[in-house]
C-alpha cells in the first residue's frame, strides 16, 4: 500500500528535523512512502533541513507554499499525492512513533469501513509551562470529549488529529475549505460524517507532539478557533459539534451577569454564585492535575484561556460574520505552524 504524508509547516527549524527523523525511523517499507512538505516561505532554517533530509533519502521533498496558510498547504500535498492509496496529515511538531504507520494501516485492515484513522496525541513538555498548558489541553474539563488528546479509548470518533485518510476521500468530498485560516481539520470531519465516512480512533497508534510553552499563544490560538468555528457553522447551516457551545456560554452568562448586576445589584450574589462554581471547578481540578504549586496555577490559568478564548472568539465570530456578515479579511489568515 503506498503511503503519502503531507506536513504544512512555516519557521519550524526547531522541530521540523526530528519530525523528519521520526518518518525515516519508522518500520513501514519505505519504497511504498513520500514524504511532501509544504513549506509556507519560511525565514529561518526550516528549508535548508528539508532540503538535507532530501537529499538522503528519496522519498522526502519539500514544496512551497506560496500562500503561506495550512488548508493551501494541505491541498498542495494533497493533490500530489493522488497516486497514494492513503494520505496522511501530520504536523511539523509531531514525532511518530516507530510503529506508527504500520499500526495505521493494519486498522485500516481491521475496520474496513474506515474512510480515516488516527491516533493518541501524547504531549511532549519543554518547560513547566508547556506541561501546564498539555495537561489542560488533556482533560476532559478542558477540551471535553476529544478523545484524541485524552487517549481514554479507542473507537468511533468525530475528528482525530493528523488523520490518515482513504484516497477515495479526497476523490469523493473534495479538498481541504482554503476559506478557513482555522478548523479546516473539523469542518473536513464533518463534512466527511455529512456522507457517510466514518472515522476510527487507535489510541494504541501514537503521535508525540509538542505542546507550545505560551500562554499569550494559547489564548490566540482558541480565539481563532472559536472565531472560524462560527463561519463554519454558517457555511453548513448547522452546529457542528455540541462541546463548542459551552466556551460561548460560559462568555455570555460572564458578559450578562457583569450587565445586569450594574443594572440591578440585586443579583449580583447570584450571578458571582455562579461564577464561583465554575473557577471553584477549574481550581480544584488544576489542584489534582498538578504536582507542584506552580503547576497547578498554570493549569488553572491555562483552563480559563481555553474556555474564555474559545468563548470570546465564538462571540465576536457570532458578531462578525452573522449578525454584520462580514466575510473574512487578510488580518484574519493564520500562517500555516
Amino acid at each position: 500500500m503506498k503511503v503519502s504524508i503531507v506536513i504544512p509547516c512555516r519557521n519550524e527549524a526547531q522541530y521540523i528535523g526530528a519530525c523528519l527523523l521520526s518518518i525515516v525511523k519508522n518500520d513501514f517499507d519505505k519504497n511504498e512512502l513520500t514524504v511532501l512538505v509544504c513549506d509556507g516561505l519560511s525565514t529561518d532554517n526550516t528549508v535548508a533541513i528539508i532540503h538535507e533530509f532530501a537529499l538522503k533519502y528519496n522519498y522526502i521533498h519539500c514544496i512551497e507554499n506560496a500562500k503561506k496558510t495550512t488548508p493551501f498547504a494541505l491541498n498542495l500535498g494533497i493533490i500530489q499525492s493522488m497516486n497514494s492509496d492513503f494520505i496522511m496529515i501530520l504536523g511539523a511538531h509531531s514525532e511518530l512513533s516507530e510503529n506508527y504507520l504500520t499500526g495505521i494501516l493494519k486498522t485500516f485492515e481491521q475496520h474496513p469501513d474506515a474512510a480515516c484513522v488516527g491516533g493518541y496525541t501524547n504531549n511532549i513538555y519543554e518547560n513547566d509551562k508547556a506541561l501546564s498548558i498539555g495537561k489542560a489541553m488533556s482533560s476532559k474539563f478542558g477540551v471535553g470529549n476529544a478523545h484524541f488528546r485524552l487517549g481514554n479509548k479507542s473507537g468511533w470518533v468525530d475528528t482525530v488529529a493528523f488523520g490518515t485518510y482513504r484516497r477515495v476521500v479526497f476523490q469523493n468530498i473534495g479538498l481541504f475549505d482554503e476559506d478557513l485560516a482555522r478548523n479546516q481539520d473539523d469542518e473536513f470531519s464533518y463534512r466527511m460524517q455529512k456522507n457517510g465516512l466514518k472515522i476510527y480512533l487507535n489510541s494504541n497508534c501514537l503521535i508525540n507532539y509538542y505542546v507550545r510553552s505560551s500562554y499569550k499563544k494559547l489564548f490566540s490560538q482558541y480565539y481563532q478557533y472559536g472565531l472560524w468555528k462560527v463561519y463554519v457553522n454558517k457555511k453548513h447551516k448547522a452546529v457542528t459539534s455540541v462541546r463548542q457551545i459551552v466556551p460561548f456560554l460560559l462568555v455570555g452568562y460572564t458578559v450578562l451577569a457583569t450587565i445586569l448586576s450594574f443594572i440591578f445589584p440585586e443579583v449580583l450574589p447570584f450571578a458571582v454564585g455562579c461564577l464561583l462554581v465554575y473557577f471553584i471547578t477549574a481550581f480544584m481540578l488544576a489542584f489534582i492535575n498538578g504536582d507542584k504549586l506552580k503547576e497547578k496555577s498554570g493549569i488553572f490559568w491555562s483552563y480559563l484561556l481555553l474556555h474564555y478564548g474559545y468563548g470570546l472568539g465564538y462571540l465576536f465570530g457570532i458578531i462578525k460574520f452573522v449578525i454584520l456578515r462580514m466575510q473574512p479579511n487578510k488580518k484574519d489568515e493564520v500562517l500555516t505552524r
